[in-house]
């Protein structure tokens, strides 16, 4: 394990953590009234329960604007740097990522605000890396989306250099670089235990790239497993070849009940004509017109899975059948894996209670003392 996963539970062969509690409705694009909060009060009472039972990190989507359709999804989202500052303050063990748009933050800024929280967190932060995709979002930021990857991910590796190197320098460097010119530039506090877990999504090739030289844990979604396995060897080997490992991380949407017909019962209720289908629809073509971390021959595929968990490999059944499909994804390769609810506060303590311990058995978690209550 590298330094930077230190601060993760070193037992855990199969890393688990929330996707997306800090956005309203989650990961589900549904009309239904329960949905989802997204509050602090909701976030607050999840990371206690997450910290409790052993789950090794939250991880945040940053939104600066909604997807529109009726319920406006995504357009109430709790900034994630602010929400990682307080849960680090809260916990005492589990690992609190920030996601942060690499042109909405200056590498400055950003290597302080980090340092910061880890400090709070006694090296428990994290940094997700997002090198920009939302058209309309640059838009409402006054900036223009560059069409092409390359600058895209030119950018953010000049930035991601200067924040390494914020990080790492005990006296101030100037930087002349293509996009950032600095003179003097000079960071303390730095990191608690160096440099901090570094997370990144990508699916363009310029985005691969820039994973594997920078990234801790690549982020790549599910779409099937047989081809994800292939996926994930060719990755580990481009790591391997470049002189590094990377942990590949997925994600999955959970719902899980004591019978199979009860837990699709309970995922009929808020998909079906609960779904916010314009919102869906707006979603689908941004990630058509300016993403790739879905493949474009696959995301016309699974629309359903887009409304139920953004695109989420979807985990619907008893406690064995939800373990069986982690175990899966494990045997595909993949290091770990996001999850997802319907309702996190609800829907948790269920899964905690009896997929958990299936996996300690299964020699993938460590058991927790007095986590299942």
């Amino acid at each position: 394990m590298n330094e930077a996963t230190r601060v993760m539970h070193q037992g855990n062969a199969f890393k688990l953590g929330t996707f997306a509690s800090n956005c309203a409705s989650g990961l589900t694009i549904t009309k239904h009234p329960d949905r989802w909060s997204g509050s602090w009060e909701d976030n607050l009472r999840l990371a206690r329960m997450l910290d409790e039972a052993g789950i090794d990190f939250m991880l945040p989507i940053a939104r600066w604007l909604g997807f529109g359709g009726e319920t406006n999804f995504h357009g109430r989202v709790l900034e994630t740097m602010t929400w990682s500052a307080g849960l680090l303050a809260v916990t005492r063990n589990i690992s609190i990522v920030a996601t942060m748009h690499t042109v909405a933050t200056h590498p400055l800024v950003l290597a302080r605000q980090i340092a910061t929280i880890d400090e709070i967190g006694r090296g428990r932060a994290g940094l997700n890396i997002v090198a920009g995709w939302n058209d309309p979002e640059y838009r409402a930021l006054g900036l223009r989306l560059p069409k092409d990857h390359e600058t895209r991910y030119a950018y953010a590796q000049e930035w991601f250099e200067i924040v390494e190197r914020l990080w790492s320098s005990s006296k101030p460097f100037d930087y002349n670089g293509k996009f950032f010119q600095l003179e003097g530039a000079y960071c303390d506090p730095r990191p608690v235990h160096g440099r901090p877990l570094i997370i990144n999504a990508a699916g363009s090739s310029q985005g691969r790239e820039f994973a594997l030289r920078n990234a801790d844990m690549l982020f790549t979604p599910v779409i099937e497993l047989a081809r994800s396995a292939r996926e994930v060897s060719d990755l580990k080997q481009l790591a391997s070849q470049a002189g590094r490992t990377i942990d590949v991380l997925t994600g999955c949407h959970i719902v899980c009940r004591p019978t199979e017909k009860e837990a699709r019962d309970y995922a009929a209720q808020f998909m079906g004509d609960m779904v916010d289908n314009e919102a869906v629809d707006q979603l689908i073509r941004l990630q058509f017109a300016h993403a790739q971390s879905i493949p474009h021959d696959a995301l016309a595929l699974i629309r359903d899975r887009m409304a139920m968990g953004h695109g989420a490999y979807p985990l619907i059944g008893t406690p064995e059948q939800v373990t069986e499909g982690l175990i899966e994804i494990h045997r595909a390769g993949f290091s770990g894996s996001t999850f997802s609810f319907f309702d996190y506060n609800d829907d948790f303590p269920y899964f905690r209670d009896t997929v958990l311990p299936n996996l300690v058995q299964a020699g993938l978690r460590e058991a927790q003392p007095h986590a299942f209550a």
